[in-house]
């Protein structure tokens, strides 16, 4: 009888105990790009840095003496001047100048380097709406509290995606697990879900769970009574939702066992390039013109009542 393979798998992994230290020579600095503009008002900033070795885990530095500019259709020109915090269009007092429809395209001139992109301006759907929905304490979460819904209707017409962002307390869920886009109403291209209410599981992707450090397998209540919940929705362009789906794939891993056979880490294809097609030097990130609804709501004590009497059955 043969030996299985995973067997044999299992028994090369526990029967290493050398530790290796592999020896990375230097790389090809690449450019970081995050240039996400939307039609919020006040000031729009653009992000320009330079990748890092591989075990450097600080934060990388700016890139500095950069022109940073969009062209729109029109011929308009829009500089973002170099400031402490990226490349900054207008302050806090600044209307936006992204219009629906145009196509704006991203200039980027660095050490010799042109880096372009272009998107357009796509329409959003409102937030009509965010729900409460109360729950009675669990295995999980140690004492009664509230799950938020949003509630929004795709637009009508194939193809168009969207980047969901929410707030509570102010805090935004910028984990890995907490990216939050949808394609039409539902999760990827062919869903048949064009113009209509999103699914229940992106609705639901805006209650927090963060596990309590001292107490594994224990999370806080997602809410409670006069939390806020505030909730962004932004269109994308396709190229857009792809990166942010690859990102989310690529960052939101499980280890053990299964990390073995998951596909390797490789960059986020991106939407923006480099003018001279010849050359080793590339960009890594992605390009985006938004526009955004929003809506925010307070978990008030009516609001919490009424949850809870739904929840009961009481009338």
């Amino acid at each position: 009888m043969k030996t299985p393979w995973i067997v044999l798998v299992l028994f090369a992994l526990f029967s290493c105990e050398d530790t290796i230290y592999p020896g990375l020579g230097p790389t090809l600095s690449q450019y970081a790009i995050d240039a996400w503009v939307t039609d919020l008002p006040g000031e729009q900033k653009i992000f320009v840095a330079k990748s890092q070795p591989y075990f450097d885990a600080t934060f990388p530095d700016l890139a500095t003496g950069a022109e940073v500019y969009l062209i729109d259709d029109d011929g308009n020109r829009f500089d973002f001047l170099a400031a402490e915090e990226g490349y900054v269009w207008g302050d806090k007092d600044s209307d936006s100048f992204v219009q629906l429809g145009m196509t704006y395209q991203l200039n980027i001139h660095i050490d010799g380097h042109h880096f372009l992109a272009s998107a357009t301006l796509r329409p959003v759907p409102p937030v009509d709406s965010i729900l409460f929905a109360f729950e009675e304490k669990s295995t999980f979460i140690e004492e009664d509290y509230y799950l938020a819904q949003f509630v929004a209707t795709d637009l009508m017409g194939i193809g168009d995606t969207y980047w969901i962002k929410s707030w509570k307390n102010s805090q935004y869920l910028n984990k890995p697990t907490e990216i939050n886009i949808a394609y039409d109403a539902g999760f990827s291209a062919g869903g048949n879900t064009d113009g209509v209410v999103f699914v229940q599981p992106i609705q639901d992707a805006i209650n927090p769970f963060d596990e309590m450090p001292d107490n594994p397998n224990r999370f806080y209540p997602p809410y409670q009574r006069y939390d806020t919940v505030y909730v962004e929705i932004h269109s994308l362009n396709e190229a857009a939702f792809y990166f942010l789906n690859e990102v989310k794939l690529q960052t939101n891993r499980s280890g053990g066992f299964g990390a073995l056979f998951a596909a390797p880490f490789s960059n986020v294809p991106s939407n923006i390039y480099n003018k001279d097609e010849a050359s080793k030097v590339y960009p890594v990130g992605a390009f985006n013109v938004s526009a955004v609804s929003k809506l925010q709501q307070i978990l008030t004590d009516d609001l919490a009542d009424a949850a809870k009497k739904e929840a009961q059955g009481v009338n």
